[in-house]
């Protein structure tokens, strides 16, 4: 069982940054890929950014090259670190951790999920 729990989210104005940051539980952090979501209102819940296992990483085209994941094995915590921000980036984020690491931007390929924390991107 892992357990995750995210803060960071807050309100920020367009063109300013945001960092996120996922703590997890349990002793097995390293063997699991860990990703993040968000879900806008009336919106389906979509894929922004992976870190698996073998240290590869995966990024939505919308946020490529604006948002950095990263991980700290050590301190069982996943970031996720949103420069250039946009309106259209609001959304509740959550993040996620599963044990399939090929191409990991499937909700369905997760099996442990976050609270989620508002983000909020005025403009």
């Amino acid at each position: 069982q892992v357990q995750l729990v995210e803060s960071g989210g807050g309100l920020v104005q367009a063109g300013g940054s945001l960092r996120l940051s996922c703590a997890a539980s349990g002793r097995t952090f390293s063997l699991y890929t860990m990703g993040w979501f968000r879900q806008a209102p009336g919106k389906e819940r979509e894929f922004v950014a992976a870190f698996d296992r073998s240290t590869s990483t995966y990024y939505a085209d919308s946020v490529k090259g604006r948002f950095t994941i990263s991980r700290d094995n050590a301190k069982n915590t996943v970031y996720l670190q949103m420069n250039s921000l946009k309106p259209e980036d609001t959304a509740v984020y959550y993040c996620a951790a599963g044990l399939k690491s090929d191409r990991p931007v499937l909700t369905w390929q997760y099996d442990y999920w976050g609270q989620g924390t508002q983000v909020t991107v005025s403009s």
